[in-house]
């Protein structure tokens, strides 16, 4: 038999993923002249043991004539397969002499291209590129992937207490993070997984210019190609000449020797973006990865592709994934960010922001999604008062814009899901997930929703185990394509931020359909569940008109204290306080400071730290909608100003009396109530104050005034309070019990929530805003008439 070359027979081993034993087999049988007896005795074996060895070598390739003593037919076949490429594979490469000065020889020509091609970006509506290094904020790596944890949905909501709805602790992963340049040189081959938008190519580019510039690996050629490039090159060639290409294009002339870099293993290969290469390209792709890769072991590999886009396995490549972004890569991304634009103190206003608004800061973990943030803020200096446009812009940006603007073409496993389709079957989804207070699921439900989806759907299948395949399609393409969907944990399912869940819930509750009113009716019985208050302010953005779901959530609020006389008693009085304040506000957000008030002292905390959220309320209530924008305005930049004029106009000389009654320090009880008679000016009053503070003991001696409070104390406060109760109707002892103050609790955020949502930018008539303004927190007797 005629001796094939062995380098040939080496590749094709490869190509079949032969085994060691295997590839020993096939390069000494056929490699050179040698006879069977040669052979076995090479490798220390018997003859029949050869032989054996071989049959499960030809038995791997794709011919006829299978079968023990059939070897000619394998090597006739490879003989035809050599001879077809004698004249496409170069020569024997003569090692160059000197490889490290060809090293630097390649690397002075290709720096410029490589600058050129990896030192900026330009993403979504950019104006203009962005150097890689003004903008470039350190990766994390998680070393296991995320999807790969064996772990039930009690685990991942470990440290989540669902009750009070911390949503930034919802999906955290709990495991060790790596810098990302670190993970690379700690592996030769290293493919790194990630969501779409996480920053795989941004990472990839700043490894080539670090590379490129000396800082990393400053012995190697960078060598980065784009596979989606690669796969649609004219004339299919494969990986070695590609890069051969690029480089001649840079002026290295002596490709044969300049090959000699990858045999000495002194390149640094970035592959970038697998998951984006088309469906017939495929095959060919993987397995040219696989050749190349395998030809030159030396040389370092580091490759990327989306998670739940790969269905290989590259047996010599450790998988990592990249992790969202903390809160300190967010906020140095920013800063670099908005210091590109000349304008730092906008940046600083981003993160203030950012930090006060837990659904977008969400959003911000992604780094495409934040790069969207800073474009909004950019322009307006603010996000959106509708928070659903910020949100349906980001999804977008997911479900089209970041492939369409890239001339990405996807697999459309959506069996001919149109957009609207697909986010309506991302609703319905959500919706169920979230109406059964589900943040986690399992694939079986999520396969389950999709099924009974698509099988309504014009030319769907009609087999259930053929639907159920589609099922399984469409979540890999959801979860791959977009990233919406992501598996936390081994076959356990969220959405990739609660805020697109949320989002998706309010848009399937505020669709036109006949059952709209039901579905409205329906979410104001979760008016008092803390989870369910961005779900509110963005059902009332997404309506026409918002007027029906705002007077449902009134009457809804009003109800939570309808059959309680005590707490009625306590808005009466929260109403005589309101209407005897002598106060530039209206009457409902006064209304609201007194019920914070009463709240305050009745819980024993500091005052001032509900005078802020009550009046946030004055604040929401006054500004009006009907165009009167320079009001909302100067309210807006005067909010300091209100609240401490609201504490002297208001309440100053009650607070002091409030503070006498709580405090039994003598001194702080002496200056509160010198303090209470210098300010007012009844008459009366004043006499019945005077005389009370006649009673105090008049000393220094602390165990004196210790006795007098011990014996005359008791009867001495219930005094202080008729006159209080008398003269001013404060110093109730209301005496709740903890259910009342539960449900005065929650009466206060449905209240604050509706206040809310009338301050936000949805559209609700003038007549419905002044009816809910005017009737907000009055006891039921009064709101109904």
């Amino acid at each position: 038999m005629q001796p094939l070359p062995r380098d040939f027979l080496k590749a094709i081993a490869r190509k079949y993923d032969l085994s060691p034993d295997q590839t020993d087999a096939l390069v000494t049988r056929l490699g050179d002249g040698a006879t069977e007896y040669d052979d076995a005795a090479k490798l220390n074996i018997s003859v029949s043991a050869l032989r054996s060895r071989m049959t499960e070598v030809y038995t791997k390739f794709s011919i006829r004539h299978k079968g023990p003593g059939k070897l000619w037919k394998l090597h006739d076949f490879l003989l035809v397969e050599c001879q077809k490429t004698a004249t496409e594979r170069p020569q024997s490469i003569p090692k160059a002499k000197n490889i490290a000065a060809v090293v630097q020889d390649i690397r002075k020509k290709v720096n410029a291209d490589i600058q050129t091609r990896c030192g900026t970006m330009r993403v979504l509506d950019m104006e203009q590129p962005i150097g890689i290094g003004d903008i470039y904020t350190s990766v994390n790596i998680l070393e296991k992937l995320s999807g790969n944890r064996r772990l039930g949905i009690n685990e991942l909501l470990t440290d989540c207490d669902t009750s009070q709805f911390d949503r930034l602790l919802l999906g955290r992963i709990h495991q060790q993070r790596v810098p990302g340049l670190e993970a690379v040189k700690a592996h030769d081959k290293l493919m790194i997984l990630g969501k779409p938008g996480a920053g795989k190519t941004t990472f990839m580019k700043r490894l080539a210019t670090l590379c490129n510039r000396g800082k990393f690996q400053g012995n190697c050629v960078p060598v980065f190609v784009t596979l989606k490039e690669f796969a649609e090159a004219a004339g299919q060639p494969g990986l070695q000449d590609y890069i051969a290409k690029q480089w001649k294009n840079c002026g290295v002339k002596e490709i044969e020797t300049s090959a000699a870099v990858f045999e000495e293993g002194q390149a640094l290969i970035l592959l970038d973006g697998l998951d984006e290469v088309q469906e017939d390209e495929h095959d060919r792709v993987l397995q040219e990865i696989k050749d190349f890769t395998g030809q030159f072991r030396g040389c370092q590999f580091v490759m990327t592709c989306r998670i739940a886009a790969r269905e290989y396995v590259f047996q010599q490549f450790t998988e990592v994934e990249i992790a969202d972004f903390n809160d300190e890569q967010i906020a140095d991304f920013a800063t670099k960010w908005f210091a590109t634009k000349k304008d730092p103190e906008k940046g600083k206003n981003f993160i203030q922001r950012l930090e006060n608004n837990e659904p977008i800061q969400e959003l911000a973990t992604n780094p495409l999604l934040l790069t969207l943030l800073c474009l909004v803020f950019g322009e307006a200096a603010d996000f959106p008062a509708n928070r659903s446009e910020l949100y349906k812009e980001g999804l977008d940006v997911l479900l089209k814009k970041w492939d369409a603007k890239r001339n990405i073409e996807r697999d459309q496993v959506y069996k001919k899901l149109s957009l609207k389709r697909k986010e309506d079957l991302l609703s319905q989804l959500a919706f169920y997930t979230f109406d059964r207070g589900d943040y986690f699921f399992k694939q079986a439900v999520v396969e389950r929703q999709i099924v009974d989806y698509i099988r309504n759907l014009p030319g769907a299948k009609e087999d259930d185990e053929d639907l159920n395949l589609d099922g399984a399609d469409v979540l890999n393409s959801i979860e791959a394509q977009h990233g919406l969907l992501v598996e936390r944990a081994r076959g356990i399912y969220s959405f990739s931020h609660l805020t697109f869940q949320e989002y998706f819930t309010a848009k399937h509750i505020a669709r036109p359909t006949a059952q709209l009113q039901a579905a409205l009716i329906k979410l104001t019985t979760h008016i008092t569940e803390k989870r369910y208050r961005e779900i509110f302010l963005l059902a009332v953005g997404m309506l026409p008109e918002a007027d029906g779901l705002l007077r449902l959530m009134k009457q809804t609020a009003d109800r939570l204290l309808q059959n309680d006389p005590k707490l009625q008693d306590l808005l009466q009085w929260v109403t005589r306080k309101s209407e005897a304040a002598d106060a530039p506000y209206k009457n409902a957000a006064i209304r609201a400071f007194y019920l914070a008030l009463d709240r305050a002292l009745d819980r024993d905390r500091d005052l001032d730290l509900d005078l802020d959220l009550a009046l946030a309320l004055d604040l929401a209530l006054a500004r009006d909608r009907d165009r009167d924008r320079d009001r909302a305005l100067a309210l807006d930049r005067d909010l300091d100003l209100a609240l401490d004029r609201a504490r002297d106009l208001a309440l100053d000389r009650d607070r002091a009396l409030d503070r006498a009654l709580a405090l039994d320090r003598d001194r702080a009880l002496d200056r509160d109530l010198d303090r209470a008679l210098d300010r007012d000016p009844d008459n009366k009053l004043k006499l019945k104050l005077e005389s009370l503070k006649a009673q105090l003991p008049d000393t220094e001696d602390r165990d004196t005034c210790k006795q007098w409070w011990k014996q005359q104390g008791k009867d001495w406060t219930e005094a202080l309070r008729a006159v209080m109760i008398k003269y001013r109707d404060i110093g109730h002892d209301w005496r709740f019990t903890d259910g009342q103050k539960e449900k005065l609790r929650q009466y206060y955020d449905a209240n604050k929530l509706l206040a809310d949502c009338l301050n936000s930018d949805c559209y609700v008539t003038k007549a419905t805003r002044q009816e809910i303004e005017d009737t907000l927190l009055l006891p039921m007797d009064t709101s109904e008439q």
